[in-house]
């Protein structure tokens, strides 16, 4: 290359850039970006601060979900009238003296960051009065602007007023999600302070209606019923342990209230919410035969470790944190739910009398609930787990569900009520055959649970449909395939796998696999068409949810409304289901709605509404398909290998898994030494 080619280049390029100190209101918004990630960040801040404070009751007010006001107004020990200033400055704070410090820390917050991050990206103002002051302080804050303090009347504690969030950053502002949602973040944190610390008198507001009023208490039961329901509190099992210095104690849900993430999983150390990878699989092997896989215990763990035996300045938002010996408290938690499960009498007619674990009183009441929650899981270890044959997939792991609630059945049409004596099973398949009938039927020729008639070139199968006995369509092709042509003399073994005689061999089917894609191919042409049936309820049947779980039902209404599901407002973090798919009629529609939720919160803000809703629609029909373990007439059996033809992609179950497993006649000639 030519010199003066290299010269040319050297010339153009820019002077070298000099090292500089980034202005303070630069460093504020990085420090904003890392802490300030939505309203609910503002919302955990603010309430630490207030504990901190030595508050006793705290007010938290939101509106639009936060973006628009966050007022939390505490009546702790307020702000000394010099130090206002100082609060809004960054890495100014009460709760630190020197690098020591950091290696005990006792308060919820220390680095002195938030309020300054928080003023940095939106307008705050700040009142503060001490109990022994007769007037208090008052600061603004415009997007990092810090206005001169003045004198004020307030009453003694600390209000702070957060309004605009992220006014200056519109990147920020943008991405925000409803107002529904981001209340549902705000109103996540509200419940981690407000189980963590069941002695503080706390109220959540939004948009001027109150949400949560929740006077002090000592039964931290209460709380959790509160906030998760009746159902759930009931079967809670106390647990409390120690070693050492360290103490571990709180609650385990009974393993029939499993969830399918582990967001039902609420660590608290030393009244902090945390996230911990290890403690969350200690939580997993103590229930190791216990959960189907794929399903996770529900568990509120609080844990006591001395300050200077954990590290809690690991993570920006201090969620994370790093233990001196988690190895301990490893093995602490595993051992004290193993023993506490082992020691469960599962003797008939045996009751155990426990202990509550702290935080709440040994009064009869308590005692009787935990002697139900005993009885019920020996019960149900007997019941679901005693029997239970594994097989290679594991695909029967889903026969261990609970058993849904019985639904009264629907009239028929002429008013009729269906045949009592049907069995759930072949309601299972003949809601399927009902559904492939209507699914051949063009858009609008008949009404929801009215049977098609049976075509040119058709010919009706017979078997026990929903509570009837008519006959459901399928085409002749199909039929005759079942009863000469290449599939025939079809037997059920394991109550799970379909073996069929074939010309070529014999096929094995998975009776479970293969109707949830059959259910899958129906019930997406239905939503696709817009034309799902549904199965109104003359009562609603109310769900109790946290309000996080609430606000994300409420917000995919209309998406719940495409799958046949539907839902309304019921008061608080209640909804009420008022219809559910015809297809699933068999499946309990408070257990579908919360897998549907499971689904909806897995899934929020990472995938495009399409792949959402196939993906809902795999929990539907996995949902109401035929499960492992259930017997089938020869009747139901028939009826579903003659739908196997109506379907494409047979060979496969939406979740990928294959429905069938074919064996040629040489194969087996082969196996058995026949060839020469």
């Amino acid at each position: 290359m030519p010199v003066h080619t290299e010269v040319a280049k050297m010339e153009a390029r820019e002077p070298a850039r000099r090292i500089a100190r980034l202005p303070q209101s630069v460093v504020n918004k990085i420090a904003a970006g890392e802490v300030i990630e939505r309203p609910a960040s503002v919302v955990k801040e603010l309430l630490e601060n207030a504990l901190d404070a030595l508050a006793t009751r705290i007010e938290v007010d939101l509106e639009g979900g936060g973006a628009e006001l966050i007022r939390v107004t505490d009546d702790g020990e307020g702000i000394h009238p010099q130090d206002v200033e100082l609060a809004v400055t960054a890495h100014a704070t009460s709760k630190l003296r020197n690098a020591d410090d950091l290696f005990h820390v006792r308060t919820m917050g220390f680095r002195g960051e938030a309020l300054a991050s928080i003023a940095e990206v939106s307008r705050l103002n700040l009142r503060s009065r001490r109990h022994d002051q007769l007037t208090g302080m008052e600061i603004d804050v415009e997007a990092g602007i810090v206005k001169e303090p003045r004198a004020c009347g307030c009453p003694p504690g600390t209000r702070v007023e957060v309004r605009q969030l992220f006014l200056n950053t519109p990147v920020r502002r943008k991405f925000l999600r409803s107002h529904t949602t981001e209340f549902a973040h705000c109103a996540e944190q509200f419940t981690r302070i407000a189980v963590a610390h069941p002695n503080l008198h706390l109220v959540l507001r939004h948009n001027d209606k109150t949400v949560y009023e929740l006077p002090a208490t000592s039964q931290l039961l209460e709380r959790l019923e509160l906030f998760y329901g009746t159902e759930l509190a009931e079967k809670l099992i106390p647990f409390d342990a120690a070693a050492g210095a360290c103490r571990v104690w709180g609650y385990v849900a009974h393993p029939s209230e499993s969830r399918a993430t582990r967001k039902g999983q609420y660590l608290f150390l030393n009244g902090r919410w945390i996230q911990d990878r290890s403690l969350q699989h200690a939580l997993g092997e103590a229930y190791r035969g216990l959960l189907m896989v794929g399903r996770y215990p529900v568990a509120f763990v609080f844990l006591e470790v001395p300050p200077d035996d954990v590290d809690v300045n690991v993570h920006p938002t201090k969620s994370e944190v790093r233990f001196r010996d988690g190895q301990q408290l490893y093995r602490l938690l595993l051992s004290t739910l193993r023993t506490k499960f082992l020691n469960l009498d599962l003797g008939a007619g045996h009751r155990l009398q426990v202990t509550p674990a702290a935080g709440g009183s040994a009064n009869e009441g308590d005692a009787a609930r935990q002697r139900q929650v005993q009885q019920e899981l020996v019960a149900w270890a007997t019941q679901e787990l005693a029997g239970w044959r594994p097989n290679t997939d594991l695909s029967d792991l889903e026969a261990q569900v609970a058993v849904p609630v019985p639904m009264a059945p629907p009239l028929g049409e002429e008013g009729r009520q269906h045949d009592p004596t049907v069995t759930p099973k072949a309601s299972a398949i003949a809601g399927a055959s009902e559904f492939a009938a209507a699914a051949m039927e063009p858009d609008g020729e008949r009404d929801a649970g009215t049977p098609a008639a049976p075509r040119a070139g058709e010919s009706a199968v017979p078997h026990f449909a929903a509570g009837a006995s008519r006959p459901v369509s399928v085409s002749s092709a199909a039929t005759s395939a079942v009863a000469s042509g290449g599939e025939r003399r079809a037997m059920q073994i394991h109550d799970c796998y379909l073996v069929l005689e074939t010309d070529e061999g014999l096929t094995v089917i998975d009776q479970h696999a293969l109707h949830e894609r059959i259910l899958y191919e129906h019930l997406r042409r239905r939503v696709l068409a817009g034309g799902v049936e549904v199965q109104r309820l003359l009562i609603p049947i109310p769900v109790e949810l946290s309000p996080k779980e609430a606000a994300l039902a409420m917000e995919h209404r209309e998406l719940l409304e495409e799958l046949g599901l539907t839902v309304e407002e019921f008061g608080g973090s209640t909804v009420a289901v008022t219809g559910h798919p015809l297809l699933s009629r068999q499946a309990d529609p408070v257990d579908l709605l919360k897998s549907v939720i499971d689904q909806l919160e897995q899934t929020e803000g990472r995938v495009s509404r399409r792949d959402l809703l196939d993906s809902l629609l795999h929990l539907l029909a996995c949902k109401a398909a035929i499960k492992a373990g259930q017997r089938l007439s020869p009747e139901e059996i028939e009826a579903l290998l003659a739908q196997r033809h109506l379907v494409d992609d047979a060979h496969h179950c939406p979740h990928g898994r294959p429905t069938a497993l074919s064996l040629s006649r040489q194969e087996l000639d082969r196996q058995f030494g026949r060839l020469g």
